[in-house]
């Protein structure tokens, strides 16, 4: 069976309680993912913020953590105010020393709206791409 998942691995030159901080602080998650208003990695806290593919309409993220073990694995629920549809990014931690590898899965994309081009499943993979290659890379290697 095919699917949509999108799943990227990174390595990166830091600790993983770092990395673990890099993905669960508010302050530290504004300086290369989201500025969100609050965030605890705990199950069943649920957050929001505001997003688009570049130049497109904003969309309002819901979000609720589903899993949160620290140092090992975060996860929680994503879909959109207004759209049907509900996927789950998943960050799995992996200690390597003095370095850390994240691998990060986004899966139940094609559960979004098929007529919307802006849900597709290339723009994940772009701007996941991003977010972990470079923006958390710069982030944790700064």
């Amino acid at each position: 069976m095919e699917t949509n998942d999108v799943v990227i691995e990174e390595t990166f030159d830091a600790q993983i309680s770092q990395v673990w901080k890099a993905l669960t602080d508010k302050d530290e998650m504004k300086q290369w993912y989201f500025d969100l208003k609050e965030f605890k990695p705990e199950v069943g806290f649920k957050f929001d913020f505001i997003g688009s593919v570049e130049d497109g309409e904003q969309y309002v993220h819901l979000c609720e953590v589903t899993s949160a073990k620290p140092n090992e694995r975060l996860s929680y629920c994503w879909k959109y105010k207004g759209y049907s549809g509900n996927s789950e990014v998943i960050f799995e931690l992996t200690d390597k020393v003095d370095q850390t590898t994240v691998k990060l899965t986004h899966k139940g994309l094609d559960t979004f709206p098929k007529d919307n081009p802006d849900l597709a499943v290339h723009n994940f993979v772009e701007g996941w791409n991003h977010i972990i290659h470079k923006s958390l890379k710069n982030h944790l290697e700064k």
